[in-house]
């Protein structure tokens, strides 16, 4: 089956989050959350390091809806149930969707750290993706030295299967990094 042809939800909830696809639209909600969160980001995303005006940033956010609707790459958008706020960016990455697996990024709008609301919405994603999607692997990857992205899988259960020495570079492109691999199945 082509993956354009897979049908399931765009959007679901948790206890405090509505979680959806990324849509027209979303443009100054996300560069709000990335200019508010920039420092906290630089060290971990190396797209925090190009000044993005609001324009560029909603031009990838319709890109990422097409990616969606075409199942290339399902962005995620995560919202304050209650108050409608911008929260955070997820998604379901990196997929082959012969097996089917994926791969969970995600980063917070700093206003929003620790509060535990990424850990609710890979909680949620982690959900939908097995049940709606009927993953058979998820993986996380993230910087070895990127304590708070790594809390999240070691919270939820995931397994740490290894940590490719050597592997990335940092944010910044300055040094070689170490990539940890936490997957569930």
């Amino acid at each position: 089956m082509k993956p354009i042809l897979i049908d399931f939800p765009e959007e679901f909830y948790t206890e405090r989050l509505f979680i959806r696809k990324s849509m027209p639209g979303d443009g100054k909600a996300v560069y709000e959350a990335i200019h508010a969160s920039l420092k906290e980001l630089k060290p971990w995303m190396p797209w925090a390091h190009k000044e993005q005006s609001e324009e560029e940033i909603e031009a990838n956010i319709r890109e990422a809806h097409a990616k969606f609707l075409t199942r290339e790459d399902l962005r995620l958008h995560i919202f304050n149930k209650d108050t409608g706020e911008f929260i955070a960016s997820s998604g379901l990455h990196r997929i082959n969707w012969n097996i089917p697996k994926f791969e969970i990024g995600y980063w917070i709008d700093t206003r929003y750290s620790g509060k535990g609301y990424m850990t609710e919405a890979v909680t949620g994603i982690t959900d939908f993706a097995f049940t709606d999607l009927k993953a058979r692997r998820l993986e996380i990857r993230c910087d070895y030295k990127n304590s708070k992205s790594r809390a999240i899988p070691e919270k939820l259960g995931y397994s740490l299967e290894g940590i490719l020495k050597n592997e990335g570079i940092s944010a910044d492109g300055k040094d070689i990094r170490d990539t940890c691999i936490y997957a569930k199945y």
